[in-house]
């Protein structure tokens, strides 16, 4: 029997994706997180990073570019 992993959850409010075992976002508290998404992007720099300006994101990490 296939060991099925927990699919990670990404907040609504800053679209950062989180363990699975989380059950408020560590970036911005909010409690409002989904399974369902899409895209990913990986924040290094954000002072230097133009999808980080666009997406508005302050803090290094991961982030999905679609929430539903």
């Amino acid at each position: 029997m296939p060991v099925r992993k927990k699919q990670d959850q990404v907040c609504r409010q800053c679209h950062r994706v989180l363990d699975s075992d989380k059950e408020a976002c560590i970036v911005c508290g909010d409690s409002n997180l989904s399974t369902d998404w899409q895209g990913y992007v990986v924040i290094i720099d954000p002072k230097q990073s133009e999808i980080a300006e666009k997406m508005n994101i302050d803090l290094p990490g991961r982030y999905a570019l679609k929430v539903r």
